[in-house]
């Protein structure tokens, strides 16, 4: 077991390379269903997905257009010419015996990812590249035996590579998901991560402070969930440090992830490029971007998280709050044209009560922010209006918020429906204070308040509240006990 005064002797250095599956209708290479979710085993496969002889690879377009949408998310330059390489290794799950990649001029080039973390400050995460390549198929094990699925052979991935800028557990989740929000909101990925939509290679090393290299790293393969990569990175540097202390080495190697157990396995060595052989790809013609085609393809971007962050900076939100609404698109959407309608305070509001629906997702892991939210902004702001004038409490309109959701009625349908509007009516309320301060169980606390008590005020209001059967305005009634007494 390590202690804090050890774990705080060393630093942590994490870099990612994160696989983004690509939503195009067709594969990377041939013209096979690229959704092989819930299909059945090597149903959407075609010839070329087989490697059967004869067979050449024809590139889809629809993904060089994904992969220059992702680049602008990522900040990143297009290369004007990227080419593919032959990547070549045996995985008994890509029948070519190579996988077509981007080694040498992959498509994006340098960019960097600011990522918000949840006490408020952020980092800048540099992005080496990210380059396009085919995804291999998946083995189903069997006891003492494997079948190959070819599914997902051919699906198009583009493989962002970071560079070792993030150094805790922490800002690796934040990173992974900063990147899953930029992706779907950039519309070249699902997100799906059940499904592997997207999948984390986690690069984990530890070293002494102040010294001047980085240790021996392990990464950790085939993440699948933004939990997953913090607790692999957390684990692994434990790991690693525990070896540093007894005076052994840490292995450079390649380490499976177990959920269950929530530790890293050793898988094998980890292998350099000279050992995959490298060669260009001649039946891949290159790819050659003109600086207007670029501008054309990115020029219908919608507006990604940062532009968001900018937009409500002003609206009094925690960071958390922010980050959570940004998990859903649609939810990010509808929240902007709330306050492009309207103003800050409304659009705070419905903030909250947006965050409060679909709840701190932060951890939540599999289909994130896909859940679609069938309330208009203009009812939102009908709602918020009803809080404004007094017609309804804050209390009463998270309930008439419940039943928006599941009926779509408006607002004040559904206060009236349920008997909840607010009486603001002063001569009414008079009434009612009269009655409460001339009841004998208040003429302690009257006798209270006029003493200096200010807390006593709010049993009194409670009374009003009592008497009113919930219907008397708090805020006009707190005013008019003040009065009378």
């Amino acid at each position: 077991m390590l202690d804090d005064e050890i774990l705080d002797k060393y630093q942590m250095t994490v870099g990612i390379e994160c696989h983004i599956q690509l939503s195009t209708n067709t594969k990377l290479f041939s013209g096979s269903d690229n959704d092989a979710r819930d299909k059945s085993p090597n149903s959407v496969v075609s010839p070329i997905d087989f490697a059967l002889p004869g067979m050449l690879p024809i590139l889809n377009k629809c993904a060089i257009e994904f992969a220059v949408r992702a680049g602008k998310a990522l900040k990143g330059e297009i290369a004007p010419i990227s080419r593919f390489d032959r990547k070549h290794y045996f995985y008994p799950d890509l029948p070519k015996g190579y996988q077509i990649t981007q080694m040498y001029q992959p498509i994006i080039l340098a960019g960097k990812v600011n990522v918000p973390l949840e006490d408020g400050s952020s980092i800048d995460v540099r992005i080496n590249h990210a380059h396009l390549e085919e995804d291999a198929g998946k083995l189903n094990h069997h006891g003492d035996y494997s079948l190959v699925d070819l599914n997902r052979a051919g699906t198009p991935l583009i493989e962002i590579v970071s560079e070792p800028d993030i150094h805790s557990a922490e800002q690796a989740k934040a990173y992974a998901i900063e990147l899953y929000r930029l992706m779907t909101y950039a519309g070249v990925t699902n997100g799906d991560l059940y499904h592997g939509n997207m999948r984390f290679d986690v690069n984990i090393s530890a070293a002494l402070k102040g010294a001047d290299k980085l240790g021996t790293r392990s990464e950790v393969k085939n993440l699948n969930s933004f939990r997953s990569v913090e607790r692999a990175a957390e684990f692994e540097f434990r790991r690693q440090i525990a070896l540093l202390e007894a005076g052994e080495k840490v292995v450079q190697e390649t380490r499976g992830w177990d959920e269950s157990s929530q530790t890293t396995t050793s898988q094998r060595s980890k292998e350099d490029a000279q050992d995959y052989r490298y060669m260009p790809d001649a039946d891949v013609p290159p790819v050659v971007l003109s600086e207007s085609e670029i501008d054309k393809i990115q020029s219908s971007m919608p507006a990604l998280p940062p532009f968001y962050r900018e937009q409500w900076k002003d609206f009094g939100l925690d960071t958390t709050v922010i980050n959570a609404l940004l998990l859903s698109q649609s939810t990010a959407e509808l929240l902007q044209r709330v306050y492009e309608k309207s103003d800050k305070t409304t659009a705070r509001r419905v903030g909250l009560w947006l965050s409060m629906i679909s709840g701190d997702q932060g951890d939540v892991d599999g289909n994130l922010g896909t859940s679609k939210i069938d309330i208009s902004e203009d009812q939102f702001i009908g709602l918020s209006k009803m809080i404004e004038s007094g017609e309804l409490s804050s209390t009463a309109a998270k309930g008439v918020l419940a039943v928006m959701l599941t009926t779509n009625k408006d607002a004040k349908t559904i206060a009236t429906e349920g008997n909840l509007i607010q009486v603001s009516d002063e001569s009414a309320i008079i009434a009612v204070v009269d009655q409460v301060l001339a009841d004998p169980i208040s003429k302690k606390a009257v006798e209270d308040f006029k003493s200096g008590n200010e807390k006593v005020i709010g049993f009194l209001v409670g009374q009003v509240m009592k008497q009113s059967q919930g219907k008397a305005n708090p805020e006009l009634a707190q005013k008019i006990i003040r009065e009378r007494i």
